[in-house]
């Protein structure tokens, strides 16, 4: 049995459409099943509740072999440590007692870089991997770069103004990755568990652009002007407070950007095994540019 975490987030509700259709047994954990479409709910079993509560994750767990697992962002978390590693402690707990062998985790690039651990939200997400490998299961942390579908964020301010913002250099390069390819490579992982041991899975997305590459592109796709603008870390930080997120969660974004902008993506070199299929420009006209127009 495959049990699937934050079923309904970006990632996970694309894995399940995957998983599903596989013939696998699947188990979720959904804090609201009813955000799940009625015909998935048919086909599976679900546990509600957190998948950071002790005994949802062993009821979860028990007779499962192999589990997905996404920690879900708390914007009001009181330190990245409580976000990710407090979180992810019980699952670690009952991935022990139920003999889970087989663990596929949503992490970052960045892994024995020198920016590692100045890194925010991604030292917490490494530390993460740590703790779940420490398990003695079977796991395959996979090392992503930003999302593209993180401008979904944006999309509103992308069509009214014609404009996206970032704390990041417009002119510097570096790979972003589509969460379906993240979602195809969970599953391939998950329903092929062949693999032992512990090991990282850089998905790198087809190409490395900058934000001006990406404006350019969206002014292509989209058929009007789309700029970007660089904003500072400290107005970054500062206006992710103003909309009610924890200093400790603002900062550790803040902290993460600047690592990105320093060339904490940059370790891992392309190869085809690393590359996933979707480009930036495939993603703007399948899923952003369809958003934008409604």
């Amino acid at each position: 049995m495959i049990v699937i975490t934050a079923p309904t987030s970006q990632i996970g509700r694309q894995l399940v459409e995957i998983i599903v259709g596989s013939g696998e047994p699947v188990r979720m954990i959904a804090r609201e099943p009813s955000r799940l479409p009625a015909r998935i709910r048919e086909q599976v079993d679900v546990v509600q509740g957190s998948h950071g509560n002790r005994e949802v994750v062993l009821r979860a767990f028990a007779g499962a072999d192999a589990l997905f697992w996404l920690v879900p962002p708390d914007p009001a978390a009181e330190s990245l440590e409580a976000a990710y590693l407090d979180f992810s402690a019980p699952a670690c707990e009952a991935v022990e007692r139920c003999d889970v062998r087989h663990v596929v985790g949503v992490s970052a690039l960045g892994r024995g870089t020198a920016l590692a651990g100045r890194a925010g939200l991604v030292t917490a997400s490494l530390a993460m991997d740590d703790m779940i490998a420490d398990t003695g299961a079977s796991y395959r942390a996979l090392a992503n770069p930003s999302f593209m579908d993180n401008l979904l964020r944006q999309a509103a301010l992308i069509r009214d103004e014609g404009l996206f913002s970032l704390p990041l250099d417009g002119n510097r390069r570096h790979p972003t990755c589509a969460t379906r390819d993240i979602a195809a490579a969970a599953a391939k992982l998950l329903l092929d568990r062949s693999w032992r041991g512990r090991a990282d899975v850089p998905l790198l997305g087809p190409e490395d652009l900058s934000c001006n590459d990406m404006a350019a592109i969206l002014t292509e796709v989209l058929r009007w002007p789309v700029r970007f603008q660089q904003v500072s870390l400290e107005a970054f930080k500062d206006g992710l407070a103003a909309r009610g997120m924890s200093p400790a969660f603002a900062l550790g974004y803040a902290e993460m950007f600047a690592a990105k902008d320093s060339g904490l993506d940059d370790a891992e070199s392309r190869t085809p095994a690393n590359s996933t299929p979707t480009s930036f420009r495939e993603w703007c006209e399948t899923v952003l540019k369809p958003t934008i127009l409604g």
